[in-house]
């Protein structure tokens, strides 16, 4: 048995194991032992908490163990399989294993959706991984060094703005790999969240659906690469069937055929006028069968604005059906005057 087989049987045998343990039980230095438990980490074999001489390690089943409410690890890109991490890493958890059976869905889907995102799509040779235990919400973080998800948006789909790409992932269906990928992940975990934040270098997305309500934020200081935070409530009532239902085109279909789009962040004042702006809005909806524009805070649009969506996209794709709500008079106003052209 070799060095490196026998600190994770002591770490089996043990629970928990510190690196003076380790040191002890090889009979070499603990620089050396602090080492090798690194390297562990950064392979995703060992979870830690505590730091300098406090720190403590454990194997991924064991990370209850360690009795703390936050633990990280960092994983090395190569190779990597989400359904292991999550297996390990999220599932092994004492937080995972006391929420209930709803909660404990939404994390899989969400945790592997999110997972999934980064390692094939970040260009991040490490990725960091975080279970958050802050009753009665219950956190995880994915968070990774890479190229960025709304500057990979942005370049893979020739849009002129990071802000245009946080508005296209907010539609669904948006993906930089459309062969290999549905572009569904963020859009559902989003949605199944109580509060999702996607943070990329100078630009921050949050969504609160307790509110519910959507930001678009600067990020200080700026993050490199990609983090995720997903946050749920243990007491939470939602399912994800129910998040799936409630985008589907139809009782009846069972694909992802409806999307909801809040149209005041579709501009960064306060006027809708044009149909440069219309058609923003109306990039990639052409994929759904069914929309819903929400004129939520909308207080005026104009004629051609509305004769772009109401007029010219609805004869040019008579199958998708288009149902604005929650409209004031003004706006109500002049829908109805096109509709009726």
């Amino acid at each position: 048995m070799d060095t490196r087989e026998k600190i994770l049987q002591l770490a089996g045998d043990k629970k928990v194991v510190k690196s003076a343990e380790v040191a002890g039980f090889l009979n070499v230095s603990r620089q050396y032992a602090s080492k090798l438990l690194r390297e562990f980490l950064d392979a995703g074999k060992l979870v830690k908490a505590g730091s300098t001489t406090n720190a403590r390690y454990a194997l991924p089943e064991f990370s209850d163990e360690l009795g703390v409410k936050h633990i990280k690890q960092i994983l090395v890109n190569k190779d990597l399989r989400e359904h292991i991490v999550l297996e390990n890493f999220l599932v092994a958890s004492s937080v995972f294993k006391t929420a209930p059976e709803n909660v404990q869905s939404i994390l899989r889907y969400a945790f592997s959706e999110m997972l999934n995102n980064a390692i094939e799509h970040s260009s991040s040779s490490k990725i960091e991984v975080e279970i958050i235990d802050d009753n009665p919400m219950v956190k995880f973080v994915v968070n990774d060094f890479g190229v960025g998800v709304f500057r990979n948006v942005m370049k893979k789909r020739g849009l002129k703005s990071e802000m245009e790409a946080m508005q296209d992932l907010l539609k669904g269906k948006t993906t930089t790999s459309p062969k290999a990928h549905s572009g569904e992940g963020i859009f559902f975990t989003s949605k199944a969240a109580d509060r999702f934040v996607l943070e990329s270098f100078s630009q921050r997305l949050v969504i609160d659906n307790t509110i519910p309500d959507v930001f678009f934020e600067i990020q200080r200081p700026s993050k490199r690469g990609t983090r995720v935070i997903f946050a749920i409530s243990k007491e939470s009532k939602q399912h994800l069937s129910n998040v799936f239902k409630k985008f589907q085109s139809g009782p009846e279909e069972y694909n992802f055929g409806k999307t909801e789009i809040l149209v005041r962040l579709f501009t960064l004042g306060t006027i809708y006028i044009s149909r440069s702006q219309a058609r923003r809005i109306l990039t990639g909806l052409e994929k759904f069968k069914s929309v819903v524009l929400d004129f939520e805070q909308v207080p005026t649009i104009g004629q051609a604005f509305a004769d772009e969506i109401f007029r010219v996209f609805k004869n040019a794709h008579p199958d998708i059906s288009i149902t604005p709500i929650n409209m004031n008079e003004s706006v109500k106003f002049m829908i109805g005057r096109v509709e009726n052209k």
